[in-house]
């Protein structure tokens, strides 16, 4: 077929997730796109996968992706009159602990808030279910009906019939060959000629990283991806379940044994057994071993002798497997991202550049993925929050090394349960600070931010220090103790946290403030002030939060979470006037924050600073003989100043802060402290699915002030008619876990909100949980229950977020 010379939208890669991208660009009437794919449809990791369909996932966004997608599936074949062998058999999840059934009780509410059904079971229901299993060493399990099996060529074809009938084009054995940029728009280079376009995909799958190579000279960087070895086996025909199909009319749910780490399912009359071993193979990262330029519909050798273990396990949980031969063995490439989920937004530092691979669970996730990468070219958002699956959650760190690391790990422990207090222990210490040698003296227990090692707590002789020691679900552990005394510490005396890692960026130049007065809902501080300024998005919710520190009348530090650092360096770089400059010091320099009733004494002693300058103020000064930045300001909820200095000074000032009497106290305890504050967190409270006004934000937003901003004239709407629901924070019945981030609160037994952060306070002696609240629940005083692993726990609204301090005179000391 003869290609067009421009189009608006170039997709590269002809898996499902392409597709289906294509698909619902087209049926949203953006006709004007083309894919591209260099050999036949579903050649990459498409045509061999298995294609598994659960609806399960420990990640809210991502259930939510594919409970769409398989909603979608279930009424595609009907829309554009393709045959699908698409059978929706359910699905079993089978439990050997009581942990493993606390995780499928989270999973079974989440899925409930969105509208699905998940039954927890007993061993005895799951037989019934499955009843050619072995249940006597069982805990219970979950079952999902919705969950089964699907053709991918077929679900492909379809979604391409789809595209087509909508106006999208499809060029089949057509390689991209690169990419250039000329007058704002991208040149797509091809043998069949050049397609220029407004916007330009890489969908190519296992490929993604060598198309990711061609937007390197336009501020691209090496995606981050591995690509992983995974097998499974289809035996022969076994009559037994030939004559169950038979009488049932159906086939055998899904099995999955996530504590043994591998799925079992029907195909035909024979089982299909898919593990995802320990003992994993990534393939193509030696010298000796490169990447084929093209490995459509090829397959790996056979390896069966990793999954030995697997393989026996699983006889012995389901007999009829071992009682025919192996008909044959599939072993293919499958892409993975350091952990695990897919990519699927804007390509990091590139305009109009977007990325929708790395899908371990492609079929699954290919009808939801196609939305969410449609939506974000359409209108430069999605219609739910997906930073689960933003690309720019990776940053420099995410190398080749970290991410082959990360990829083993992670497909090692594919099923593994995600404890809230577990650091995984692969590709650490990318990012080290200046003080890391002091704190791990101190008895640090680290974990990762964006790649930046910080303490959470700090252990004392004698301490349980190990992995084992994290995998709980429950609040107490070896930390809990320790983190109650790191609170008294900042409580009573004076703590010093170390915050490297800082998101930091200098917006300097004629017409910054101007700029920045366009950008966010309400005002800048004056010069020698900060405070909060937060970007909504064109429905004003929330994209981000900053503090901004004003040096000057167009002088600007801006400074956010460390995860953000991508997500807001494109933000702050979209339309940037031309006479304005920002700069990137998130390295460069470093921050502690010391607080605590006696924080002025310490730094007095350190320090020529004029102490006596009021909240929220900052001072250029001399800390233990090195040049800061103190700024009057505390996450914690006290007295105290975070100190900003080069890294290259920061071990010097640490140090004498430290020998100056400063308690060390780690991001557990900064946790406790500012939730009792009710001062929110990027991501955890703050987020694109709320708007500023449901977050409880009015007072960092001005609807009068003359400047227009996105979503002004949404929240002026919302604001005269009254948000239908609101942040609220709640006392919560003290159980043995904290509530778990989506858990269901209700109101008299209907669903009524969901918890979006928790944790214990340690001042107030109290657990405390911040949710969003449907309007009518959310006054002073209503009595609601949560649902926290499978129990309901009693809670109560209360009047302010701010549980500590209320009159904030510590703060102001």
């Amino acid at each position: 077929m003869a290609l067009p010379s421009s189009t608006r939208v170039v997709i590269i890669g002809g898996g499902v997730v392409g597709v289906s991208a294509l698909y619902h660009l087209a049926r949203a009437g953006w006709t004007d796109c083309v894919l591209l794919e260099k050999n036949e449809l579903t050649a990459g990791s498409t045509w061999h996968a298995a294609g598994n369909c659960p609806n399960f996932a420990a990640n809210y966004g991502v259930m939510n992706m594919q409970r769409y997608g398989l909603a979608l599936y279930r009424g595609l074949a009907t829309e554009v009159d393709y045959p699908i062998n698409y059978h929706v058999t359910g699905a079993i999840r089978l439990a050997h602990s009581h942990k493993r059934m606390m995780e499928f009780e989270r999973v079974r509410g989440m899925a409930a808030h969105m509208g699905l059904t998940m039954d927890m079971c007993t061993p005895d229901e799951l037989q019934r279910h499955f009843p050619f299993m072995e249940t006597h060493d069982l805990e219970g399990g979950l079952w999902d009906p919705l969950d089964g099996d699907i053709d991918p060529s077929q679900v492909t074809q379809a979604l391409a019939k789809g595209a087509r009938a909508h106006g999208g084009t499809i060029a089949r054995f057509t390689p991209a060959t690169g990419v250039s940029r000329k007058d704002g728009e991208w040149i797509v280079h091809t043998a069949k000629g050049d397609i220029r376009c407004e916007y330009v995909v890489n969908a190519a799958g296992y490929y993604a990283g060598r198309v990711g190579e061609w937007f390197l000279p336009h501020g691209g960087r090496p995606v981050p991806l591995t690509v992983m070895s995974h097998q499974y086996f289809l035996t022969e025909a076994i009559p037994e379940i030939a004559a169950w199909t038979k009488e049932h009319g159906r086939k055998l749910p899904m099995l999955r044994d996530v504590d043994s780490s591998y799925y079992l399912r029907q195909d035909t009359h024979s089982l299909n057994l898919g593990p995802y071993e320990r003992d994993c193979r990534a393939a193509w990262v030696t010298e000796g071993d490169r990447m084929p330029e093209d490995f459509s519909f090829q397959l790996y050798p056979d390896d069966l002798d990793r999954l030995e273990w697997y393989i026996e396990d699983a006889m012995a949980r389901v007999p009829l497997l071992g009682t025919q031969g192996v008909q044959r063995n599939i072993n293919g490439p499958i892409p993975y991202a350091p952990d695990g989920l897919p990519m699927i937004g804007p390509m990091p530092g590139v305009p109009n550049a977007f990325e929708a691979h790395s899908f371990t669970f492609g079929i699954a996730q290919g009808g939801g993925a196609g939305k969410i990468l449609s939506e974000w070219i359409m209108h430069g958002h999605t219609e739910w929050d997906m930073w689960s699956v933003d690309p720019r959650r990776f940053t420099g760190h995410a190398d080749a090394q970290y991410s082959l690391a990360k990829a083993l790990e992670t497909y090692g422990h594919e099923y593994a349960m995600h404890f809230p207090q577990h650091e995984w222990p692969a590709g650490r210490n990318r990012k080290l600070s200046p003080n890391h040698g002091r704190l791990i003296a101190d008895g640090a227990q680290m974990g990762a931010y964006n790649g930046w090692e910080r303490a959470n707590w700090f252990a004392a002789a004698g301490d349980d220090t190990s992995e084992e020691a994290t995998l709980t679900w429950d609040r107490s552990g070896p930390w809990q103790a320790r983190v109650r005394a790191e609170v008294q510490a900042v409580r009573d005396g004076v703590g010093v946290i170390d915050l490297c890692g800082f998101s930091r960026f200098d917006l300097e130049g004629p017409g910054a403030a101007a700029w920045l007065r366009r950008m966010i809902a309400g005002g800048l501080p004056r010069v020698g002030r900060l405070n909060l300024i937060y970007f909504p998005d064109a429905r004003g919710r929330v994209l981000t939060e900053m503090s901004c520190i004003r040096h000057g009348d167009d002088s600007f530090t801006l400074m956010t979470a460390a995860v953000a650092q991508w997500h807001d360096l494109d933000l702050l770089s979209r339309e940037l006037p031309a006479a304005v400059t920002l700069t990137d010091h998130t390295a460069a320099v470093t921050a502690m924050l010391v607080t605590g009733p006696k924080s002025r004494d310490l730094l007095a002693g350190l320090s020529d600073a004029d102490l006596s300058l009021d909240w929220l103020s900052h001072q250029q000064a001399i800390v233990a003989g090195k040049p800061a930045l103190l700024a009057r300001v505390s996450f914690a909820g006290e007295l105290g100043w975070e100190v900003h200095a080069d890294s290259a000074d920061a071990a010097d000032i640490y140090a004498a802060i430290r020998d100056g009497g400063a308690a060390p106290f780690g991001m557990y305890a900064l946790n406790s402290m500012r939730i009792e504050k009710g001062y929110l967190t990027w991501k955890g409270d703050l987020s694109s699915d709320y708007s500023l006004l449901e977050t409880g934000l009015d007072r960092f937003v001005r609807l009068d002030k003359p400047q227009d901003f996105p979503g002004k004239a949404i929240l002026q709407a919302e604001a005269q008619a009254g948000p239908r629901k609101r942040l609220s924070t709640l006392i919560v019945e003290t159980g043995r876990q904290d509530a778990p981030s989506m858990a269901a609160v209700f109101v008299d037994g209907r669903r009524a909100g969901e918890v979006l952060s928790a944790a214990y306070g340690h001042r107030v002696d109290a657990a405390i949980a911040i949710a969003m609240l449907n309007a009518e629940a959310a006054a002073l005083g209503t009595q609601v229950e949560i649902e926290v692993y499978g129990q309901r726990l009693k809670a109560t609204v209360q009047e302010t977020a701010c549980l500590w301090d209320a009159d904030n005179s510590h703060i102001r000391a």
